[in-house]
């Protein structure tokens, strides 16, 4: 459940983050582990695993997310980044609460791995 992951915890602030954005929806901070110069996650306040688990009620909440992406990202001063949402274990998603990464700071080439 999203309650028990690293991201419940800093949601619940029992772990601390290099927060950068935070609004009644979600919040966004610095990755621990950076794969660019910047590297951001935004995570919705509401507990869901991944986009698998997003519904029809979910569609303003993923429309927010993608706003703050991009103002976050302007906001670090980024004039082209890549927002990636990984979904599922075979996809690279290690965290199972939704979010959000925003890469940029440098060339990131295609395909990504």
């Amino acid at each position: 459940m999203s309650e028990e992951t690293i991201f419940g915890k800093i949601l619940r602030g029992k772990i601390p983050c290099e927060e950068v954005y935070s609004d009644s929806e979600c919040i966004a901070f610095r990755d621990v582990q950076p794969q660019a110069p910047t590297h951001i996650l935004v995570i919705p306040r509401k507990p869901l695993a991944s986009l698998k688990e997003a519904s029809e009620k979910d569609s303003k909440l993923l429309g927010h997310l993608l706003l703050v992406s991009s103002k976050v990202a302007k906001a670090e001063g980024l004039q082209d980044w890549r927002t990636v949402i990984n979904t599922g274990s075979a996809a690279g998603q290690t965290v199972f609460h939704l979010h959000l990464h925003i890469l940029g700071g440098r060339k990131l080439d295609w395909p990504p791995g």
